[in-house]
């Protein structure tokens, strides 16, 4: 059952605790890295054997085969897929950046360019549930920054991949598509081998050892995020239904053991009736025994004297998604700062964010919400800046600049400033 606790009746430490199972699962990690850097394809082929249970015939999909599995779902179910492709490219495309210039001095032209990352690889899940959903959310705002290739690696079981995921590369415009997952795919992005394109940047979330093969690649090639966990946080008052906020618990509890389920609320009444209504709930779902892990170890729900104390737990708390469920959500929506995406009223649970509203749900997790953001346009480009100086310029400002080399101790840098005062005569 889901643990109930009143603040200042329990330990903080318990309060704010995070329960993980933490694989330490580095060594094996450095293991499969190097492996597929020294034997590319070969080594790719093993480990296809050996954790998916079957190398596919060829390691990239086809355009044909990304087109037969278009074809073989339904063209309703197609038709809502290039819907949600098209409300989260909508959403994307206003986070579209553009350099500037400016002049602030005389003779000063300062400025910033914006440029697409050239090649980018997007990891997508295929273990328990084809993850189509976030093929999407990589490869549109990817599309939007302008990036020249987009590489997309899969888990294939047995080796085919999820015909779902596949027309979601197709709708969305993947470039290359291979039938790879685990380490071993982060490792071949990250580095290259004969058949899989060497990336800049890797995205896209996966369990710890993909996790591990990011954080162990990190440097040769960007990451977007060391993705944990998935989570969820309700803020609510007595207006909440319980049966919705129970439903929307789940909806995180199911993904995985550790997964986290969180209730804050100034209502006693409604924490007993959501603790209720779990129970009812847990044993209709499919996949009820990852959720009764999940609630029974992850779970909390927290009661607080008022509303505005809820929302400083919640803040301190920085989960990955919040629902607002009060009767007044946009009030309180001012007052959140660490989320990492919102979701206000009763009206809009978080599988509309999941899916189909456009907002990308890539979203900073394991309290990192503090510091961190939801995957974007922002994620596929990169930044330079440039400067010009006039001589007359130089002249204006050059004094003060030896002066702060003299000061650093670095009189070559002053030098390269004084040599050409003295040159000019000024």
């Amino acid at each position: 059952m889901i643990k109930l606790m009143k603040l200042n009746e329990v330990p903080e430490a318990e309060i704010f605790a995070r329960v993980q199972e933490k694989l330490d699962v580095s060594g094996p990690v450095a293991e499969i890295i190097q492996n597929v850097r020294a034997r590319g394809d070969a080594a790719l082929r093993e480990y296809c054997e050996r954790f998916d249970g079957g190398a596919p015939a060829s390691l990239e999909a086809t355009a044909e085969e990304l087109d037969a599995a278009v074809a073989s779902l339904d063209p309703k179910f197609i038709q809502v897929m290039r819907r949600a492709e098209a409300n989260i490219r909508v959403f994307h495309e206003k986070q579209r950046r553009e350099g500037y210039t400016l002049s602030p001095r005389p003779g000063v032209t300062l400025g910033e360019r914006v440029h697409p990352i050239e090649k980018v690889g997007l990891y997508v899940p295929g273990g328990t549930a084809p993850l189509f959903s976030s093929v999407l959310m990589s490869a549109v705002p990817a599309k939007i920054a302008g990036c020249r290739e987009i590489v997309m690696t899969t888990p294939a079981k047995g080796g085919v991949v999820a015909a779902e995921i596949l027309a979601a590369a197709r709708i969305a415009g993947v470039d290359r598509v291979f039938k790879l997952g685990g380490a071993q795919a982060v490792a071949a992005l990250a580095y290259g081998t004969e058949s899989v394109p060497r990336v800049d940047k890797i995205v896209g979330p996966g369990n710890a050892f993909v996790a591990e093969a990011k954080r162990q690649v990190f440097g040769q090639v960007a990451i977007d995020m060391i993705a944990g966990p998935s989570e969820i946080l309700i803020l609510a008052d007595d207006s909440a239904d319980p049966e919705f906020v129970a439903a929307d618990l789940l909806s995180q509890a199911e993904h995985d053991k550790n997964a986290s389920a969180v209730l804050v609320t100034d209502s006693s009444a409604l924490a007993e009736a959501v603790r209720a209504e779990l129970e009812r709930q847990i044993p209709a779902l499919p996949r009820r025994e990852i959720a009764r892990a999940s609630v029974d170890k992850n779970g909390k729900i927290i009661v607080t004297d008022d509303l505005n104390r809820a929302v400083e737990v919640a803040n301190r708390i920085a989960p990955e998604h919040m629902e607002i469920y009060t009767r007044d959500p946009m009030a309180y929506l001012e007052k959140v700062t660490n989320a990492g995406s919102v979701f206000v009223g009763e009206s809009c649970p978080e599988a509309v964010g999941d899916y189909y509203a456009g907002c990308n749900h890539t979203l900073p997790t394991g309290g990192t919400a503090r510091f961190s953001s939801p995957l974007s346009v922002d994620d596929f480009v990169k930044k330079s800046q440039f400067m010009r100086y006039d001589p007359a310029a130089l002249t204006r400002e050059g004094g003060d600049i030896a002066l702060f080399a003299h000061a650093e101790r670095l009189d070559g840098h002053a030098a390269s400033v004084e040599r050409r005062l003295a040159r000019w005569g000024r």
